[in-house]
């Protein structure tokens, strides 16, 4: 649609701004960044190295040590294998009747869909989770929801998934729900008497409702799910579990050649992986 409907006798000093998803699984707190390193362009990769376990033994008095352990290690690859760009223009004509906000407005408009784009990729990584942190399954999803307290007794499985991975119970633990499932909870007098409101100055802000079970309770819009019948998967887990990489490759204004304008084009390249598959846990569950 062109931007015709934008010249009124008399423009307004604001924008009617869109309504937007809150964004929550690319933010800091959910997923971590520590492997960004230097991306240039598509295709470039970061490597993660990671170490084995180390062997502790019983030492006796005037008896040699076994050998030194030789130890082991792994590498994984996180590939910036995303590219994702917005291309818009205003035409001078327009430009010359309107407000300045509509370019700002525009611009952060193109900022937010990048960000969604990266939100429902990262969320969509919940397949790499360990099959072990699984309740339910795909072909044998949990159809309970609607119980009364079972949504609870859901996020206390979902904490003992991850306390058996040995995953950190730091405080940054998480876990990301549709909007409906917080409707349960809601209604579930052990959820109200033991969840915590989000503290003033808590780091995670984005779709944070409550802290409960030592988990930061996030909702979302963008948590798979997929139809037939509609089955969601509900991911708890630690900011260790995966990392982000993202880099805001070029942004350019410039003038298209046979029209008066001024367009704007912005490129981002990133690229999303679960690095320890065992701090993620995933319910897949039916609404009703």
């Amino acid at each position: 649609m062109a931007i015709d409907n934008f010249i009124p006798a008399v423009w307004s000093a604001r924008l009617l701004a869109n309504l937007h998803k809150a964004l929550v699984y690319g933010q800091a707190g959910v997923i971590n960044r520590d492997y960004e390193g230097d991306i240039q362009q598509l295709g470039d990769s970061v490597k993660i190295n990671s170490i084995g376990a180390v062997t502790v033994a019983d030492y006796t008095k005037n008896t040699n040590m076994s050998a030194a352990e030789t130890l082991t290690d792994a590498q994984a690859i996180l590939q910036i294998n995303k590219a994702k760009y917005f291309n818009f223009q205003v035409d001078d004509v327009d430009k010359a009747q309107q407000n300045p906000k509509v370019m700002d407005g525009a611009m952060s408009e193109a900022a937010y869909a990048l960000a969604n784009q990266m939100d429902q990729d990262v969320a969509a990584l919940y397949a790499d989770a360990s099959s072990t942190n699984a309740i339910g399954t795909t072909a044998s999803p949990k159809t309970d929801a609607a119980t009364a307290g079972q949504p609870y007794v859901y996020l206390t499985q979902l904490r003992q998934k991850l306390d058996e991975a040995n995953v950190p119970d730091d405080g940054r633990r998480f876990v990301v729900l549709p909007p409906w499932y917080e409707t349960y909870l809601l209604q579930d007098s052990k959820f109200v008497a033991n969840a915590a409101a989000v503290p003033g100055d808590n780091t995670i802000k984005n779709g944070q409702i409550r802290t409960v079970l030592g988990m930061n309770v996030l909702k979302s819009n963008n948590v798979p799910y997929a139809a037939g019948p509609i089955k969601y998967r509900i991911v708890a887990g630690h900011p260790m579990a995966w990392t982000l990489a993202v880099q805001l490759n070029k942004v350019t204004a410039y003038e298209q050649e046979l029209r008066f304008n001024t367009a704007m084009k912005g490129l981002v390249l990133y690229g999303c992986k679960v690095v320890r598959a065992s701090a993620l846990a995933v319910l897949t569950i039916n609404p009703t």
